[in-house]
């Protein structure tokens, strides 16, 4: 039978595209309403195919942002364009697969599954069995589940790994091997966002302000709280970023993330973040109860940002501000130490001034591409302006209140040469202002609290203002 005369079959889900479009129509879903979740546990006890075709009824997903495999895409182009009929044969939903098939135009049908039949493995391959006949179609997949069809098939095309190229080979000899070089590690570590854990040394201010970080206990208590916090902001991060997949595959460099970009599984970040989540709280169990309070709030209050607050004009910075607040505010109760209220009023003004530095360098940049609105938020282009003028007030409210701070009593108690701590002022006064400049210049192109740690003047100042408190105390 010639070439050109084999219908050739395409798996969706991790083939096509890299992303799993039943998790990602989930997502949507409960990022809608978290309740949905409870709705889908129901759905499920009815059959997959009757979850899917229930989500796919209430989910939206913007087909053309989605991740596909460009080298297969133009594979499957060259040979339809060499006569070969083109099908789409996947487990997904009927709807997205169609969906899909409009997208691309040359898929001369679709096999997808419906409310009552999940079209993936046996399943599928006796569908394309009965149509095409066994070894009258070539058929490209990704899975294990991909086997029985394999099986059936005249030539295995497959894409990802070796193993499934193996397991393909032993039940089909003839293989085209589309071979997909992930470092796995690498995109969980770059998807937790460790370089973020960096914020949590906030955690240290306390210790530091007491000048209690010669004590052993204290600092222990504190380097878990550390981690408990790191645990906790990853497993946040990995569920902000599974929620924003349409908002981050608009946007210039958000779409190389590794969920936007479909190199790293949902599935397994769903189970990552779980498990990062259970680990923060086993170190938080070894802490005072009322570290595991903040904890916990910090938490909700973050899950609430993700499915709402962020959306929420002028609510999303200040979110933003005591969510860095509460970084402290977690140092001091897991080392039992008293905060001030100087330490709180500073920490949240400043904080509240570095939000706003985020969101004005964010619409700066839209600025520039000329776009009127950050997608998934709740600002405009216009906002410019009064964004700049609240957080150049905030930051400089905080300078003021550091000298009001230097003039207390409280200073005169915990240090012995107060007069020096003046440097810290004109320190930190040079420095919010020049935060502000580079924003205003479009040159702040990292999150403040992260830029602070890279940029090199600012770890200079920072250096500065820690030789400043040692002198002072």
């Amino acid at each position: 039978m010639a070439e050109a005369t084999i219908p050739l079959c395409v798996d969706l889900d991790g083939t096509l595209t890299s992303t799993d479009l039943l998790v990602e129509s989930f997502l949507v879903l409960v990022k809608r309403n978290p309740l949905y979740a409870i709705y889908c546990i129901g759905w499920l006890l009815r059959g997959k195919a009757y979850l899917k075709a229930q989500i796919a009824q209430r989910a939206a997903i913007d087909v053309t942002l989605l991740p596909y495999n460009s080298r297969l895409v133009d594979f499957l182009r060259e040979e339809q364009l060499r006569g070969r009929d083109v099908y789409l044969c996947t487990a997904t939903n009927q709807k997205f697969a169609e969906q899909i098939a409009t997208h691309f135009g040359f898929f001369k049908g679709i096999f997808a599954s419906n409310e009552v039949r999940n079209l993936s493995g046996d399943n599928k391959a006796c569908a394309l069995s009965k149509e095409f006949g066994q070894q009258g179609f070539d058929y490209c997949g990704n899975t294990l589940a991909d086997v029985p069809v394999w099986k059936q098939s005249r030539r295995a095309i497959v894409v990802g790994s070796r193993h499934i190229a193996e397991a393909a080979e032993q039940v089909n000899k003839t293989i085209v091997f589309f071979e997909q070089e992930r470092s796995f590690m690498r995109l969980v570590v770059r998807e937790m966002r460790i370089y973020q854990w960096i914020k949590n040394l906030l955690i240290f201010v306390p210790l530091f302000a007491a000048h209690r970080f010669t004590d052993y206990s204290s600092m222990r208590a504190d380097c878990i709280a550390f981690f408990s916090f790191c645990f906790c902001a990853s497993s946040v991060y990995l569920l902000n970023d599974m929620l924003d997949l349409d908002a981050d595959r608009r946007h210039v460099n958000k779409r190389n993330r590794p969920f936007a970009s479909g190199q790293l599984p949902l599935a397994f970040g769903m189970v990552l973040g779980f498990v990062l989540a259970i680990a923060a709280a086993v170190l938080a169990l070894l802490l005072p109860s009322a570290f595991q309070i903040v904890l916990v709030g910090y938490f909700a209050t973050t899950l609430a940002y993700s499915f709402r607050l962020k959306r929420m004009t002028l609510v999303d910075v200040f979110i933003l501000a005591t969510l860095y607040t509460a970084r402290v505010v977690a140092g001091g109760k897991a080392a039992d130490i008293p905060l001030s209220d100087w330490l709180i009023m500073f920490s949240t003004l400043i904080f509240l001034s570095l939000a706003m530095v985020k969101r004005y360098a964010e619409l700066d940049t839209l600025l520039r591409a000329a776009k009127l609105c950050a997608t998934g938020r709740g600002y405009v282009t216009q906002d410019l302006g009064i964004l700049r003028s609240f957080g150049t007030a905030s930051g400089y409210v905080a300078v003021l209140v550091l000298a009001l701070y230097m003039n207390s009593s409280d200073v005169r108690m915990l240090y012995r040469h107060p007069h020096v701590l003046w440097l810290l002022f004109g320190l930190l006064l040079f420095w919010i202002s020049r935060v502000w400049m580079l924003a205003f210049h479009g040159e702040m192109h990292d999150d403040p609290i992260v830029f602070a740690i890279r940029n090199r003047l600012s770890l200079l100042v920072i250096g500065l203002c820690i030789v400043t408190v040692v002198i002072a105390t």
